[in-house]
């Protein structure tokens, strides 16, 4: 059976019931710093924090007649702080204001669960790859044996990226988690600029440095990205997972539980289905990502077209990479590494890979590099093509001393404690 998980924390963070309570954080974080800047008298700020709620079927209710959810809730809340007081509530803003100041606070709580998903993953393959940091397997290029290298130098490489993801990611935070308390064009025609800046700190955001009707789109739009290249970097070690696990290579597999079955047909599949299943996610995550990238474009001041797109592409993204997340680092943690294949997959055909040392090695026999290369070249394609020993080969070209030297693995990985240092 494929490992579940539940993600509900993420889930409820786009929920009708939470997005509401959004909204009323954000209403009573105005009314909060009118109070401190005397606008307001502070019993006005505590009648309507204690009577001020709401129901999402009566918004529902509501909203059939209004066809508006902004005037449905606050038509609810109102019901229940009473007349004297509900003229305070939403006074000189406009729906947006309320709308993208509290779309803010749901990324920024939904942001917090990815960047805690990284923090763990993170460790997860550092850990892993110090670890493998001898562990000798095949360098490739273009899918063929190239030379050799360490599998915790390959995770140091997955590390790097999900490193940069993550800086990326923070740094895209800075930008988005804006508020904005600026009436219906931006202007604050009916408002004090004080009030935003209040609002947006008593919310822990930052104030827009402008804003029209809305926050600009291009702030989201770069999120949204950035949660795409997260499903990226993930997507690229999945692909190397199942590239490992084919039967023919087989240096890498998936945990794989007792009872598990890997084909209806063929008792023998042990099948990389996470990895399958993570590379598959990614693809939504980058289609997501245009439609972030539609949604720039507006009319004037505002239009309504983004509205509908994000109410998809947000709770999708974010739940996704939450899962994603969680489920890569599951992979991660129950991969079985095979190193006795991988050291098997470095010395077919004669230990073929060590060809450049010999190439280099040649050249010091007064020999051209072009003269040198052919000679390596036909050896190597003799091996290759006949089932033979490259290093058989070459014994007819250098000296005992200069085959060990040439086919010394140590050689070869003698920086990788230098890479490592780095990490």
């Amino acid at each position: 059976m494929i490992e579940r998980y539940s993600r509900a924390e993420m889930s409820a963070i786009w929920e009708l019931d939470k997005k509401f309570s959004y909204f009323l954080e954000v209403e009573l974080a105005v009314i909060k710093a009118r109070v401190n800047l005397g606008e307001f008298t502070n019993d006005v700020y505590e009648n309507i924090k204690n009577t001020a709620k709401f129901d999402v079927k009566r918004i529902d209710e509501i909203e059939k007649i209004t066809r508006h959810d902004v005037i449905a809730f606050l038509e609810n809340v109102n019901e229940n702080v009473g007349s004297k007081y509900s003229p305070y509530i939403h006074k000189g803003l406009t729906s947006s204001d309320v709308i993208d100041t509290a779309f803010a606070l749901q990324i920024k709580d939904a942001s917090n669960i990815i960047l805690k998903d990284m923090d763990e993953l993170i460790e997860t393959v550092k850990n892993m790859a110090f670890k493998h940091k001898h562990t000798i397997c095949l360098g490739r290029s273009h899918g063929m044996g190239a030379e050799v290298i360490t599998f915790g130098f390959k995770l140091l490489n997955l590390l790097d990226m999900l490193q940069r993801a993550k800086e990326r990611f923070s740094y895209i935070l800075n930008e988005i988690l804006q508020g904005q308390i600026s009436g219906p064009c931006g202007t604050y025609s009916n408002i004090n600029p004080k009030v935003e800046e209040e609002t947006c700190k008593i919310l822990g955001l930052k104030p827009a440095k402008i804003s029209t009707q809305i926050i600009s789109r291009d702030r989201h739009a770069a999120f949204i990205s950035a949660i795409a290249l997260i499903g990226c970097v993930i997507e690229n070690f999945s692909v190397e997972i199942r590239h490992l696990s084919r039967f023919e290579v087989l240096e890498v597999e998936e945990g794989f539980k007792k009872g598990q079955k890997g084909s209806s047909a063929m008792p023998h599949k042990k099948n990389p289905i996470a990895s399958e299943n993570l590379s598959g996610l990614a693809r939504i995550l980058r289609s997501n990502s245009i439609a972030a990238m539609e949604n720039i474009t507006l009319w004037h001041e505002r239009d309504i077209s983004h509205s509908s797109v994000e109410r998809i592409i947000f709770p999708d993204s974010t739940i996704l990479i939450d899962y994603m997340l969680a489920r890569f680092k599951n992979v991660m943690e129950n991969l079985v590494v095979k190193e006795e294949n991988m050291i098997k997959n470095t010395k077919k055909y004669g230990d073929i890979i060590y060809s450049q040392s010999c190439l280099l090695k040649l050249t010091e026999h007064n020999l051209t590099r072009e003269e040198a290369y052919q000679i390596v070249q036909k050896e190597a394609l003799d091996a290759l093509q006949n089932n033979g020993s490259f290093i058989e080969n070459m014994k007819k070209h250098l000296s005992n001393e200069e085959i060990a030297e040439c086919f010394n693995e140590e050689k070869y990985l003698r920086n990788i404690n230098t890479i490592f240092e780095r990490f």
